[in-house]
């Protein structure tokens, strides 16, 4: 009985001596393995001065700090991202505003060189580069200066046509009739006669 009592002693140190403590968890495998990872930092967390060199919670702070440091990298790259959206939206804003000021700019300067030429008879510039079109229908005043032939007095006023019934801004004369220019006239010669005698 001895002799049994000795051997399974010497097979129990056997077994007991051939048995080696499993290896600690690599960083790899806590990376890898979130869930191992969180049980690893809970163990060491209970008993921080036993585990504070422990091999195996040396490898799960440095993996923790492996994730830290890639989710800060993936946070940094999506404000990037965001912030380049955002710039590329204010240059696109920035240059529709540039785009209407000189639109309106150009609208602005072919309004007033209508309104300057209107006050010459001419007829504002189509803005395909085309002609105007009757001359009639534009906003232009416009004289009838009667020939020789017609009236004896060569100071008389040329006699200005209608204005344009276009219902334009641009200035007509206004004609006065024939009657009351020649009453006048008559006045102004009978004046002439009276002083000259």
């Amino acid at each position: 009985m001895k002799n049994r009592v000795s051997m399974l002693l010497c097979g129990l140190a056997l077994v007991t001596g051939c048995a080696e403590e499993p290896k600690p968890r690599s960083v790899t495998e806590f990376v890898e393995n979130p869930n191992v990872l969180e049980a690893a930092m809970v163990r060491c967390a209970q008993n921080r001065s036993e585990s504070r060199y422990d091999a195996e919670c040396v490898n799960a702070r440095q993996a923790v700090s492996i994730i830290e440091a890639k989710d800060e990298r993936a946070r940094r790259d999506a404000f990037e991202a965001q912030s380049d959206r955002k710039r590329e939206a204010l240059r696109r804003t920035q240059r529709a505003a540039a785009e209407a000021r000189r639109r309106s700019a150009e609208a602005e300067r072919l309004r007033k060189e209508a309104a300057y030429l209107a006050q010459f008879g001419e007829p504002p510039p189509a803005p395909d580069g085309e002609s105007a079109g009757d001359e009639a229908a534009t906003n232009a005043p416009s004289m009838v200066i009667p020939e020789a032939g017609e009236n004896s007095d060569a100071t008389a006023a040329p006699v200005a046509s209608p204005p344009a019934s276009d219902g334009g801004n641009a200035p007509a004369a206004e004609s006065e009739p024939a009657s009351d220019l020649d009453a006048i006239r008559e006045e102004l010669r009978k004046r002439n006669e009276e002083s000259g005698n």
